[in-house]
C-alpha cells in the first residue's frame, strides 16, 4: 500500500499489527541486502513525498520520507540552502538513504544520519512519536540509523546550512603516493576520495573543497565525455568485455587507467557531490578504524593478485569522523570506507568472501545496505552501542511487527 499521510500510514501499520501480519517500508530498491524484504504488508513511499517545512533561522528542513534526494536537493538549491554532505547519488529516498547509513566522503562532516535533528516515526502499534534530541532522545538517537527495524519512518528533518560553492579537483595519482599520503589528503582536504583499479599501480583522486567562487561547472561537451561517455558508455563496455573474456581485464585495466585525466570544476554542493551511475553492479563496503584502512587495502591488492581474481571495478576509499549514532558505522571512531564492486552477471563471490576477510580481521562494520554475512554476534562486538540499539527496539516492537529474516541475521544475538 501507499499511503498519503502519517496518519494513513499509522492506521496501515496499526491494522496490520492487529491482523498478525508483518509490516515494512520500502525505498528506492537501492539496498543490495533484504532490509525491506516481508510476506506482510510492504509500505511504498510514492505517495509519502514532498517538502513540510523550512525554517532558514533554524537551518532546518523537514520532508515527508519517501521524498527522493534529488527532489530533496533541488527544492534546497531553489531555496538557497544545502545539505552540508551527501554521498554520490540522489535516486534514493530520504528514509531508506537515513536508514542503511548512506554516507559520503568527509573530514569533518559526517554521514546523512548524522545531519538528522529530527524523526516522525510511527511504531508498532500505530502511534507517531515526534523525537530529537529533546523529545524521546533515546529513541531519537536509535532511529536516525534504525535499519526499519524500530518502526516506519513518516518524516525526517534534516539540519541545512545556506549554499556554498565547492571546487572538486580530479586528479590521477600512483597508488604508492595516495597510500603513503593518504592521511595527510584526508587532512587536508574538506572530501577526499579516492578510486584504485585493480591489476595496476592507478588510481584517481578527488578533492572537494569550500570556494570562494565564481561557479564554474564543467563545460557540457566535457562533462558529457567525462560522465556519460567514458564513465557510463566506454566503462560498461569494457565491464561487458571482462564478463565475457576476463583475460581480457587486467591489460584493458592498465589501459584505461593510463586514459585517466585531471579536471577542475566549481558547482553547487549536490552537482559536486553526486554523478550519474548507470553500470549495474554489486557492491560490498567495510567501515575499518581509519588507521588501518591503509594496509587492508595493501592485503586486498595482495590478495587479488594471489588469488588471480579478475576485477575489472575500481576499489572505492572514503573516510568519515567520527559520530555518536549506537549503528553508525563511524560510531564512535573516525573512519575508512573500502568499497568492492563487480560488474553485474560477473562470479563475485570468491572476491567478496576474500575481502570481507580481510575487513573483518581489522575490525571492520560493513554497510548495512550492501552485500555482507555477518551476524548479530559478530555485530554486536564491534557495535559499542550495540544492546542500546536493540533495547529500544525490544521496548518499541516487542513482537517483531517490523521484523524480517535479514534483521533476525543482524539484530538478535
Amino acid at each position: 500500500m501507499a499511503p498519503a499521510t502519517t496518519e494513513e500510514l499509522a492506521e496501515a501499520v496499526a491494522r496490520a499489527a492487529a491482523d498478525g501480519l508483518k509490516a515494512k517500508a520500502v525505498g528506492s530498491g537501492h539496498s543490495f541486502t533484504a532490509a525491506a524484504a516481508t510476506d506482510g504488508l510492504l509500505i511504498r513511499p510514492d505517495r509519502l513525498t514532498g517538502v513540510r517545512a523550512i525554517d532558514r533561522a533554524a537551518g532546518a528542513v523537514t520532508v515527508a520520507a519517501g521524498t527522493t534526494l534529488r527532489e530533496l536537493n533541488r527544492t534546497l538549491s531553489a531555496h538557497g540552502l544545502s545539505l552540508t554532505n551527501m554521498g554520490d547519488i540522489m535516486e534514493q529516498t530520504v528514509s531508506g538513504a537515513v536508514s542503511t547509513g548512506t554516507h559520503g566522503t568527509g573530514r569533518a562532516s559526517a554521514a546523512l544520519a548524522a545531519q538528522v535533528t529530527g524523526v516522525e516515526l510511527v511504531t508498532a502499534d500505530g502511534s507517531v512519536l515526534a523525537c530529537s534530541e529533546r523529545e524521546h532522545p533515546e529513541v531519537f538517537a536509535a532511529a536516525r540509523l534504525g535499519l526499519g527495524a524500530l518502526g516506519v519512518i513518516s518524516a525526517i528533518t534534516f539540519a541545512v546550512e545556506p549554499e556554498f560553492l565547492l571546487t572538486a579537483r580530479e586528479e590521477p595519482m600512483p597508488y604508492t603516493r595516495v597510500t603513503s599520503e593518504f592521511d595527510q589528503l584526508a587532512a587536508e582536504n574538506e572530501h577526499f576520495e579516492f578510486y584504485w583499479f585493480p591489476h595496476t599501480d592507478g588510481c584517481t583522486t578527488k578533492r572537494n573543497n569550500r570556494s570562494a567562487g565564481p561557479a564554474a561547472p564543467p563545460g557540457r561537451v566535457r562533462a558529457w565525455v567525462d560522465d556519460e561517455l567514458l564513465s557510463n558508455g566506454v566503462f560498461h563496455a569494457v565491464c561487458a568485455l571482462g564478463r565475457a573474456v576476463p583475460a581480457t581485464v587486467p591489460p584493458v585495466a592498465r589501459l584505461t587507467s593510463r586514459a585517466l585525466s585531471a579536471r577542475t570544476y566549481t558547482d553547487i554542493p549536490y552537482k559536486v557531490f553526486t554523478s550519474p551511475r548507470r553500470v549495474r553492479f554489486l557492491e560490498m563496503e567495510y567501515a575499518l578504524p581509519r588507521e588501518a584502512a591503509m594496509a587492508a587495502l595493501h592485503e586486498l591488492r595482495a590478495m587479488i593478485e594471489r588469488k588471480r581474481l579478475r576485477v575489472g571495478f575500481p576499489v572505492e576509499v572514503r573516510t568519515a569522523p567520527a559520530d555518536d549514532i549506537p549503528l553508525s558505522t563511524a560510531s564512535g571512531r573516525d573512519t575508512a570506507y573500502i568499497a568492492v564492486h563487480m560488474y553485474r552477471g560477473t562470479p563475485h563471490r570468491a572476491y567478496f568472501t576474500a575481502a570481507e576477510q580481510i575487513m573483518t580481521a581489522h575490525g571492520g562494520r560493513p554497510h548495512w545496505g550492501k552485500l555482507h554475512s555477518r551476524d548479530a554476534a559478530y555485530l554486536a562486538g564491534v557495535y559499542p552501542r550495540f544492546t542500546e540499539f536493540t533495547a529500544v527496539r525490544d521496548r518499541l516492537d516487542p513482537h517483531r511487527v517490523f521484523g524480517n529474516d535479514y534483521l533476525h541475521r543482524v539484530l538478535d544475538a
